[in-house]
């Protein structure tokens, strides 16, 4: 069986999918008509373009991981990054003949069926790779938080853009940052460390914590348990760390918001994280 503590300890967000689907259905049934046309944080979206976004994913996730139905592949010569761009504006531009009352009665289905999905999925086993975090096949419960975060990533693009409340709590938001943060090692892959030098991302604050992400003989690995001194500590808010992450904004812009202690160059290394296919 191959080792995948260096991801840190398993997360299990299953509890959580009910109350995040509901929350979205409840925020896009009180809409009214001029709403839906609405700019989103994601250029050229508007708030119709990302919850058709969302039911695309669902579509995705069911058809592909639970039916085993797959007929789209990249184009010869296209990054998977592109590819995955190309057919999400393709389902977008599509989507935009579906009504609004259709549109959140698929939501609820597809939704739905998704929850029963991962509760009936082995969260042990391999599965497909979380790219983000790595290449190899990934834990089913990272792929199953990813799928989560995005989830909730979406929601609050949509609560931002109708000037609504979010889900951020620390009971939601809290696993979204633990998820993100299994990003560490992948996105530090390429920086060369003694063994055992370790870089600290502290978010304070309920829904923060603290993430160790340590050199070791075999690469970067990720634990929520300090081991010798950092060689560099990196202390950013909740609400600056899940945007970066997402590349809400870019990792100047969180350095200017940083608090960094240490080596600079580690530090910068660490904020460049992404959580996201980008």
């Amino acid at each position: 069986m191959r080792d995948e503590t260096w991801l840190g300890p398993a997360i299990d967000i299953r509890p959580l999918l009910p109350e995040l689907h509901n929350a979205l259905l409840v925020l896009l049934r009180g809409l009214r008509a001029e709403d839906w046309g609405r700019p989103t944080a994601c250029p050229g979206w508007t708030v119709h373009d990302v919850a058709a976004h969302v039911l695309a994913d669902h579509v995705g996730r069911l058809s592909i991981h639970r039916d085993q139905f797959q007929p789209l592949a990249p184009d010869a010569g296209e990054a998977f990054p592109a590819f995955i761009h190309r057919i999400n504006d393709e389902w977008v531009v599509a989507a935009r003949r579906i009504s609004p009352p259709l549109l959140i009665d698929l939501l609820s289905s597809t939704g739905t069926q998704m929850i029963q999905h991962w509760n009936d999925t082995d969260m042990t086993t391999l599965g497909w790779p979380v790219s983000w975090a790595g290449p190899e096949p990934a834990p089913v419960w990272l792929d199953a938080a990813r799928d989560f975060t995005e989830y909730w990533t979406h929601h609050q693009q949509l609560a931002e853009a109708l000037d609504r409340q979010g889900l951020t709590v620390a009971d939601f938001l809290g696993p979204v940052l633990d998820t993100f943060m299994r990003a560490l090692p992948h996105t530090l892959r390429e920086v060369e460390a003694r063994a055992g030098a370790a870089v600290e991302f502290v978010v304070p604050g309920p829904a923060g914590g603290t993430w160790i992400c340590a050199r070791t003989d075999r690469g970067w690995a990720l634990s929520t348990r300090a081991g010798s001194q950092p060689a560099a500590t990196v202390e950013l808010d909740a609400d600056t760390t899940w945007r970066l992450c997402t590349r809400g904004i870019t990792p100047e812009q969180a350095r200017a918001r940083a608090t960094v202690h240490g080596d600079e160059k580690l530090a910068g290394a660490a904020l460049g994280i992404v959580s996201i296919i980008h």
